[in-house]
């Protein structure tokens, strides 16, 4: 009788009978796997019943609400989700982070809130990640709300575009359906987010585990009523998360524990620490998801992502 060892490969369509998922090496381990593992045997969460459409927004810069775009569409994807992005910030931050190409021309966003183009005509796959698609944002688009000002309806333009698309919906449109559209917003709340904020059903509120973090959430709170009040009343904050955390330090700690005392369970109990790698990352055009699947930071938006998967929307 011969022995042979099966490769990770011949395994993985029995991953979620045989995954032992109780401890972190465990977690990091299938992890590591699933970042390198291509195909329908990726699905390890179940899929939603229609298109959960996230904006990840916060007026205040620096809290990592790109960082977190980026790694939590990367970490989906690796679930086996169909996801897209779309990069609504001037600076174009997220399409560099998902190597997707943003020089003043590409079809991007300007083109979707400008000149009404479709939104699957400005659509690009991204080469790291597969089942991950990008809408790309250029320089263009800083002028966008002064062009903006003339046009009727203004604000709704994101959301006649993105509900628009033939593969957002529910499971009457097939398999080819997006899973979760992610729009990342510019740090402020002007008529690009506010565009945001009425094309989304959902908001995922990044919070960085300092003191000032804090300060702005009230402002965005009211601004979000306001729009669920007269332009969107779906609009929900289902997910609040807590990123940069540092748990040297008793700040990080107090601000955390405020945070969910007043949000309850809207907090991922997941937070992202503050990881060297993390922040490397975009220097390669990568997200740490494949950059370093295995550090901190990766686990981290990892289960951040797994987390979000398995909670419904709440009212």
């Amino acid at each position: 009788m011969t022995f042979r060892v099966r490769t990770a490969g011949e395994v993985a369509p029995y991953a979620s009978d045989l995954a032992d998922n109780t401890t972190p090496l465990a977690r990091a381990a299938e992890h590591i796997v699933l970042a390198r593992q291509t195909g329908p045997n990726r699905r390890v969460v179940p899929r939603p019943h229609a298109t959960r459409i996230f904006v990840v927004a916060n007026q205040k810069g620096g809290v990592g609400k790109t960082t977190s775009t980026v790694n939590v569409a990367a970490a989906l994807a690796q679930l086996g989700q169909r996801v897209l992005v779309i990069d609504l910030d001037p600076q174009g931050n997220t399409s560099t982070a998902l190597n997707i190409e943003h020089r003043r021309g590409v079809p991007s966003t300007y083109d979707l809130l400008v000149d009404g183009a479709a939104l699957a005509d400005v659509v690009s796959p991204c080469p790291d990640v597969q089942g991950l698609d990008v809408v790309p944002a250029t320089i263009d688009l800083a002028g966008a709300e002064i062009e903006l000002v003339s046009v009727v309806a203004r604000e709704g333009r994101l959301r006649r575009a993105v509900h628009g698309h033939p593969l957002v919906g529910d499971e009457s449109i097939g398999d080819d359906r997006y899973d979760y559209v992610l729009i990342d917003c510019p740090p402020s709340l002007g008529l690009l987010t506010l565009n945001a904020l009425v094309a989304g059903d959902e908001m995922l509120i990044p919070i960085q585990a300092e003191y000032y973090a804090l300060e702005g959430l009230g402002q965005l709170l009211e601004t979000v009523d306001m729009v669920r009040a007269h332009l969107n009343p779906d609009l929900a904050v289902s997910t609040i998360l807590i990123t940069m955390f540092d748990a040297r330090t008793r700040l990080a700690a107090g601000v955390a524990e405020e945070v969910r005392e007043h949000f309850g369970d809207q907090v991922l109990q997941t937070v992202i620490p503050r990881s060297v790698r993390v922040s490397e990352a975009p220097s390669y055009a990568q997200t740490v998801m494949t950059y370093d699947p295995g550090s901190p930071g990766a686990l981290s938006y990892f289960e951040a992502a797994r987390e979000i998967a398995t909670k419904g929307v709440r009212p």
